[in-house]
């Protein structure tokens, strides 16, 4: 071979070797809370961890990409993903009608209800419905009446939620004028003022209660009232994309197909959760 052709072999094995090595490094950008225990948190040294940090990574691999994960405010986490601030959002987001209007899900990859938290010695330790399911899609009627059930002990009591959350807008739409609903601006800040005796009962995620319980500061306390979906309270958690990526939504469908299929998100959900919440088709 002649030495242009040396030199023209040896450029384009250097074309071949950078094209493979950006396709090895195309980054995801992921956006979570880090305020969310046991599903996003940020512990020892300001790393992110959690439920949701172990299965981004996971997906990222399946995904043959790259994943890096920051942390949003929860307020502005879905104007920042319109933004282009990142690729898309894994933060407890749960799959609402007024949330597809502005921005795309994966399919789920969670599914967990709605559950009040009080101590064990209040009267709202007594909620009718303890340990009673029941959908507000599929038993509108039966959910109702069961929330009716509970007006008479939540009268004049305080209820924490975090805002602009489905627990805030259920508290909206079926509390408001009953109880003094409290918003915060993330769920460790009503668990505070609840240990704190500042509110009566918290209206949150089962799974970020589960972990709540798990405190020391909560020994004390318990689930009361019924477990709830459906209607405003969503139908199930998933990545938030936005509308344009069909793509990258194609990816974490597949991806998180895999995970369920062999059983990677149950793994998880025993390890943060303590029980299974892998979506039930």
């Amino acid at each position: 071979m002649n030495t242009l052709g040396v030199i023209g072999a040896a450029a384009l094995g250097m074309m071949v070797a950078i094209g493979g090595a950006s396709a090895q490094e195309k980054t995801v950008k992921i956006a979570t809370e880090g305020a969310y225990a046991p599903w996003n948190f940020t512990g020892a040294g300001g790393k992110l961890e959690g439920f949701e940090i172990d299965l981004a990574n996971d997906l990222c691999a399946r995904m043959k990409v790259k994943c890096e994960i920051v942390a949003q405010d929860w307020d502005g986490i879905i104007p920042a993903l319109q933004a282009k601030k990142y690729d898309a959002i894994m933060a407890g987001m749960t799959i609402t009608d007024k949330r597809k209007e502005v921005i795309a899900f994966s399919i789920p990859y969670a599914d967990t209800p709605s559950v009040f938290l009080a101590a064990k010695d209040s009267s709202l330790a007594k909620l009718p419905g303890t340990g009673q399911s029941f959908n507000l899609t599929t038993q509108q009627a039966a959910a109702e009446k069961a929330i009716d059930d509970l007006k008479p002990l939540l009268k004049g009591k305080t209820i924490g939620v975090q805002g602009s959350t489905i627990q805030a807008n259920f508290a909206d739409k079926y509390l408001k004028g009953t109880a003094e609903i409290r918003e915060y601006k993330t769920t460790e800040q009503h668990d505070l003022d609840l240990a704190a005796g500042r509110i009566d009962a918290v209206f949150a995620g089962a799974a970020q209660v589960i972990g709540t319980l798990e405190k020391p500061d909560f020994k004390d306390y318990a689930v009361a009232g019924p477990s709830l979906t459906g209607g405003l309270l969503g139908a199930g958690i998933a990545v938030g994309l936005r509308k344009d990526e069909a793509d990258l939504k194609k990816s974490f469908d597949e991806a998180i197909q895999g995970a369920i299929k062999d059983g990677t998100i149950q793994k998880l959900s025993m390890k943060w959760f303590k029980t299974n919440i892998t979506p039930q088709s």
